[in-house]
Order: C-alpha cells, then sequence, then structure tokens
C-alpha cells in the first residue's frame, strides 16, 4: 500500500522470521555463534530471550547456515503428552511406526542416531517455544535420549530456544538433571538505542530505502515505546509508515510515533 509512496519495493517491518531481515546486534550476533558452535560440537544449547526478541529468525538463520552433514527436526510449539514429542522425533527421523513403548522407542531412534553417524550426518533436534513442554516429565524424555551417545561423542545436538520461564524451569532443583547436561546457555537482550537505530536504517536497506525516513526525534519514540524489543519495533514502524502515508508525511516524526503508540496503548511513556 504505502511501498510505493516511499520508494520500498516491499514491506521492511513485517513479523515474519525471514532470515534475510535478521539485524545482528551484539546480542543476537552472540546467540547465533553459540548455536552454530554447539551444533558443531553436538551439545545441549538453550537459548532464551522475550517474547518477540528474533529467537525464531535466530533458529531460521542457524538451519541456513548448516549443509548437508546435518538433519534438522523442528519442532515447534510443543504441547505434547508423556511419549508424544519421542514418536514425533522419531517419524520426522524416518521412523515409520514408531513403537509405543518408551524403552524400544529409545531403542528405534538411538539405532537410526549411529546410522545417521556412519553416514557423517547429524541430526539436530531444534525446540523452539520450548518453555511449553510440559511439566517435568517432557524434560526428562529429552535427558534421557542423550545416553544414546558414543564413548567420545554425542550422536545429535538439541537446540531449545524458549521465553524465560524456561531459564527459570532449568533453574529449579528437579530439573537439576537436566540443566547439568545443558552445554551452552545464553539469553538475548533487547536491542539499545543505538541500535534501534541501526535496526530500522537496516530494514529500510533491504527493502530498498537507502534515505532517512523516520527523524532522530521518531526513532528515540520507537526506542522509548517498545523497549527495543524488535517484534515491538516492527509493529509501531509498520504502523507509523501507514499512517504516515495516510497523512502523505515525506519524513515519519515523533508526531506520528505517539500516535502509534496510543492506538497500542502504550502509555509507559510520552513526549
Amino acid at each position: 500500500m504505502y511501498e510505493g509512496f516511499y520508494n520500498l519495493n516491499r514491506k521492511p517491518f513485517q513479523k515474519t522470521p525471514d532470515p534475510e531481515f535478521l539485524f545482528m546486534s551484539n546480542s543476537h550476533r552472540e546467540a547465533l555463534a553459540r548455536l552454530k558452535y554447539g551444533v558443531e560440537e553436538r551439545e545441549i544449547v538453550v537459548i532464551t530471550g522475550d517474547v518477540g526478541c528474533g529467537k525464531t529468525t535466530l533458529s531460521r538463520a542457524l538451519m541456513d547456515s548448516l549443509d548437508e552433514r546435518y538433519k534438522v527436526i523442528a519442532l515447534v510449539g510443543p504441547l505434547f503428552v508423556p511419549g508424544e514429542l519421542l514418536r514425533l522425533v522419531a517419524m520426522k527421523l524416518g521412523i515409520d511406526e514408531p513403537s509405543p513403548y518408551r524403552t524400544e522407542l529409545y531403542d528405534q531412534i538411538g539405532t537410526l542416531f549411529f546410522e545417521y553417524y556412519q553416514k557423517g550426518e547429524c541430526p539436530v533436534i531444534l525446540v523452539d517455544e520450548a518453555q511449553l513442554i510440559p511439566g517435568k516429565e517432557g524434560l526428562d524424555e529429552l535427558r534421557l535420549l542423550t545416553n544414546v551417545q558414543l564413548d567420545d561423542m554425542n550422536l545429535f545436538s538439541l537446540v531449545m530456544l524458549g521465553q524465560p520461564e524456561l531459564k527459570a524451569r532449568l533453574l529449579s532443583g528437579y530439573n537439576e538433571p537436566f540443566r547439568q547436561r545443558v552445554g551452552i546457555q545464553y539469553h538475548i537482550d533487547p536491542l539499545k538505542f543505538n541500535e534501534v537505530y541501526r535496526y530500522i536504517s537496516f530494514r529500510l536497506e533491504k527493502a530498498g530505502r537507502t534515505e532517512e525516513l523516520f527523524t532522530d526525534d521518531a526513532i528515540e519514540h520507537i526506542y522509548k515505546f517498545s523497549g527495543g524489543v524488535p517484534r515491538k519495533i516492527n509493529n509501531i514502524a509498520s504502523n507509523a509508515l501507514l499512517e504516515g502515508f495516510g497523512k502523505e508525511a515525506q519524513l515519519i516524526g515523533k508526531d506520528i510515533i505517539i500516535d502509534v503508540a496510543r492506538d497500542f496503548g502504550l502509555v509507559a511513556w510520552q513526549s
């Protein structure tokens, strides 16, 4: 709608997890580096961050960076009854008829892991929204899966991405056995003010615009209202472009940002 008016070839602030639009803040760069290292070392990796911080986009970037040596089994929002999580892993690995018995199911998965190892391939189980894994039993199923290993090497990598509740769960005493298996853990921070400025410029450039579109005051207000959370930045900025287009504003100023923030009920900070 507003793309032609602002010399854009596509919408710059969409909420879909497109790795091409992944802005590498210091925190995101560190998280991606740890993800890659953890997968290469066949570790359990836990990445946490607030809602909208870019975890899913990071997972897409990770998958895009892996070559044919890695087979990714992606699970999203795993609200499974006990045993279902393992059966889904088994089916995605290529087991047509997973056993209904847990011990046999572990054996089936372990045999397939070893076959992948012999072919020089590494399965990567990637669980997004991992804070939704129900109870202690769900985490225990994944922990017991890590017992399938050689004397000197794990046979797969487990990547878990989730909201801060996941980190809190791992710190609880009854999940200590799982936490001790975690090789890499990292929390993604919101963007700092200078990163918000660069984030907006980066997204606009990816969408085809090189000239400034948001005034400095507008970006300051976006930072204040969003707290540096990328998804909130996208919501505010995309709606600001829509309102700016309606007003035929050549630049997006702070007044437009404040109007959008009022529409979203963001009243924690005002000009």
